[in-house]
């Protein structure tokens, strides 16, 4: 899934306001891992059309795809409808442990940011720079199965690779173990500037907003700001994104290794692609981490209520 998360620290600037018994963690990292899932079942499809994109090198040709909608007609018709979840398995399985670290580490970084700063509750600057550190935790976690999903998704991979199994034995046995590792660089930037832009932006989104009056009305306040924080998060981390799927998806048989690090290969395909290349697959993307950003923390929300209401 990638850039969308939830944590119990995190709980104060896009949850509930008002005064409530804290869960406990186990119930906290099961909230999260719940809504992770709902968000990835929901929307991965759009994932796939947004690495489809951003892998076409150039501006145009024959056989490219021109749309998300061309994306999907044409997987269908050409690889069947399956396809369209191909490299799903491993965002699932680490979404549980992804969870569990991201929701420890934040329980450290927002208190220990607090005391460094002698700030006695969360603000915006804190909240972005939480996220951000919360953001390059998470990544050293999702890189791995990252390249994995990448490698299954992409279009010239069709038949390469017959499940999840079978790619991480191929990439290990052509590539050796550190191949698991390309693009890492490229996913802390990633994950750090969604982070912080997503977290920072929902602070102030939700300061700005009314203040609900009843539960239907802040499950839609917690809806517009995790898609608006969401969208914004995607806005900023989208050329990271670019670089960092087209260092996992080279094979050895590829030649050389065009990309490499995020700084440089943005440099790149700006001098080869221009600045809108940098920001292919951005649609996709945006649609479904901006309302993927609102269904998580409305399922978070919903789930947190009913262990409230049923264990505690």
């Amino acid at each position: 899934m990638g850039e969308v998360v939830v944590s119990c620290s995190m709980c104060l600037l896009v949850g509930r306001f008002r005064e409530e018994v804290s869960l406990p963690f186990a119930f906290q990292f099961t909230a999260g891992a719940i809504a992770g899932i709902s968000e990835i079942l929901t929307m991965y499809p759009l994932d796939v059309a947004k690495t489809r994109l951003q892998l076409q090198v150039g501006k145009g040709g024959a056989g490219q795809y021109t749309s998300i909608s061309d994306v999907f007609s044409k997987i269908v018709k050409e690889e069947g409808f399956a396809a369209l979840y191909r490299g799903i398995l491993p965002p699932i399985l680490v979404e549980a442990p992804k969870r569990a670290i991201k929701f420890a580490a934040n329980e450290q970084y927002g208190p220990m940011y607090l005391k460094w700063l002698n700030k006695d509750k969360m603000d915006q600057s804190t909240a972005i720079l939480t996220g951000v550190t919360a953001g390059l935790t998470e990544a050293f976690i999702v890189a791995e199965p990252e390249l994995v999903k990448i490698r299954l998704q992409a279009r010239e991979n069709a038949g390469k690779y017959r499940g999840t199994i079978d790619c991480v034995k191929k990439i290990y046995a052509q590539e050796g173990f550190l191949a698991f590792f390309n693009g890492l660089e490229a996913t802390l930037w990633r994950h750090a500037m969604w982070n912080g832009g997503y977290f920072g932006s929902i602070f102030a989104i939700r300061n700005a907003m009314p203040k609900a009056e009843t539960k239907k009305g802040e499950l839609g306040v917690n809806f517009i700001a995790g898609a608006l924080g969401g969208a914004i998060g995607t806005a900023l981390n989208t050329p990271a994104d670019v670089v960092k799927t087209r260092i996992q998806n080279h094979l050895p048989e590829h030649g050389p290794m065009k990309y490499k690090y995020y700084l440089p290969g943005v440099a790149t395909i700006l001098k080869e692609e221009g600045f809108t290349a940098l920001y292919k697959g951005f649609l996709p993307k945006v649609l479904r981490l901006g309302p993927g950003g609102g269904v998580l923390l409305v399922v978070f929300d919903q789930v947190t209520t009913f262990m409230r209401n049923n264990f505690m």
